[in-house]
């Protein structure tokens, strides 16, 4: 009974020292990606949408003119997080 216990606890024991040494060599390689595919894509969304209503704000509190807000929103649909560098505020 002894012995059964034993080699349960050693398999166990290799089972997991296999799942830490995959994942170590997983995080070490470079083409392995850091995050899944979905959190990525949502992560891109929040952004968006962050983007889009500081974007809303500043029209709302008039410190953006029409064709600033309307180039900043065309970028926004096309998947542009990134504001322009030339924004012309009031």
């Amino acid at each position: 009974m002894d012995t059964v216990v034993a080699v349960v606890v050693t398999l166990i024991g290799a089972l997991i020292m296999a799942a830490m040494l995959y994942d170590m060599a997983r995080m070490i390689t470079t083409s392995e990606t850091r995050c899944p595919p979905l959190a990525r894509l949502r992560d891109r969304r929040a952004a968006l949408e962050a983007a889009e209503r500081w974007c809303v704000g500043l029209r709302l509190h008039g410190q953006i003119d029409v064709f600033t807000y309307q180039r900043q929103m065309s970028g926004f649909a096309r998947g542009k997080r990134t504001t322009s560098r030339n924004i012309r505020y009031r």
